[in-house]
């Protein structure tokens, strides 16, 4: 069977240019000690936005490894795919994230909760089991059928699979985690990493927001229910888990790393739209052209951030009246734009809210087409090395190292 890592890093690359640039960073952990695998992710809607197709990310991700010798196992995600987007990724894609948040709490029968509980009596005495089955039955039976879909046409044990539950309101709790792990077993799905909801808000390219001895707790309470559930349903031994949206939230790495070296279990980090305002960062340092790219990206995105905000709402929490005009923007240095964008919590310039803007702003770039892919590549010393330095010294080597 195709098997994860220990360690793995999910890296998204929303214009394939940086693949090289984050391949790096996991070799500069290897040289440091520990095998970290790079898993290159890219949803369906990044696609439909940049108007690329799966095949591009499995290209990229392919050429970095050759042209770097890199000789270690890594793998293209078919990021939160369902029934209806799977198939585009069935050829490039190795590592299936199965989202199916969208079925927590949809009406099951209730003669399957009552045969789900006579089978595992050692659950009826977790808190409110029958109402836990009840509200993830749907969720995992769907993750079934997309399961078996993949299986049927690449072969069993050819892929990596992870099932995400993490874009929901409410947080899974450590005992609805274990019955939820049971659930996935009755239903034969080998999943290799799961992706719950935490406690807090895990917003794009900022830091955790909550109470981070209450992760500390939750995360490591979850590691004891994956280590239960792997004994008991015969799930695979490498099961671990994953956080969605993890790049960037430095003050929870040091619980995850502890929680990890306390238990020996590994974790997968998604990380995504780090990597593209890091190519904005080395955009905006390269001066030039590059840098009137960068202002015109801010200044559009602003125009249209309504629009922009809307698919993420959950996941954002922009202060308006933090947002500069575009008109101060423009007159802004190299280092004036690097200091507010770049994820400095220390440096005072840092505007978390033109950060978010910037995140959810890409769509901005990928209108401009060849015109922005030019400047990328003419601009690429200044881009890669940010990016490589972001990947390590920020989320590598606090979390791993």
């Amino acid at each position: 069977m195709m098997r994860l890592d220990k360690y793995s890093i999910g890296v998204g690359d929303r214009f394939a240019h940086q693949a090289k640039a984050q391949l790096r960073a996991c070799m500069l952990a290897g040289e440091a000690g520990v095998d970290v695998i790079p898993v290159w992710n890219k949803s369906n809607r990044e696609h439909m936005i940049i108007g690329s197709e799966p095949c591009s990310a499995r290209e990229a991700a392919s050429d970095a490894v050759r042209q770097l010798g890199w000789t270690k196992p890594y793998h293209v995600d078919a990021d939160h795919i369902n029934l209806q987007t799977v198939d585009r990724y069935l050829g490039a894609c190795d590592f299936f994230t199965i989202d199916v948040a969208a079925f927590i709490g949809r009406p099951t029968d209730p003669g399957s909760v009552s045969q789900f509980l006579a089978r595992h009596r050692e659950l009826a005495s977790e808190p409110c089991a029958a109402r836990t089955v009840g509200k993830y039955l749907a969720a995992v039976q769907e993750a079934g059928r997309i399961y078996r879909r993949i299986a049927s046409a690449r072969g069993e044990g050819n892929f990596i699979t992870e099932v995400s539950m993490d874009e929901t309101d409410t947080p899974q709790t450590p005992p609805e985690l274990l019955i939820v792990l049971a659930l996935i077993a009755d239903e034969k799905i080998p999943i290799q990493t799961i992706a719950p909801k935490f406690t807090g808000r895990f917003n794009k390219g900022v830091d955790y927001c909550g109470d981070v001895s209450q992760f500390a707790a939750e995360f490591e309470n979850d590691l004891a229910a994956i280590a239960q559930a792997v004994e008991r349903y015969d799930l695979p031994r490498n099961l671990k888990l994953s956080v969605h949206s993890g790049s960037d939230k430095f003050s929870i790495y040091g619980a995850i790393c502890r929680a990890l070296v306390k238990s020996g279990a590994g974790v997968h980090l998604k990380t995504a739209g780090t990597t593209w305002l890091e190519e904005l960062i080395g955009l905006a340092e390269a001066g030039g052209e590059g840098l009137a790219i960068a202002k015109e990206i801010y200044e559009k995105a602003y125009a249209a951030r309504e629009a922009l905000c809307e698919p993420y709402t959950a996941v954002i929490d922009i202060d308006p009246p933090q947002l500069p005009l575009p008109a101060e923007v423009a007159v802004w240095s190299s280092d004036d734009y690097v200091t507010a964008l770049r994820h400095d919590p220390a440096c005072p310039r840092f505007n978390p809210s033109l950060r978010q803007l910037l995140h959810v702003g890409y769509k901005i770039a990928a209108k401009m087409g060849e015109r922005y892919l030019r400047i990328v590549e003419e601009c690429e010393s200044s881009i890669s090395r940010n990016v490589t330095a972001n990947l390590f010294e920020r989320h590598i080597r606090p979390l791993f190292l």
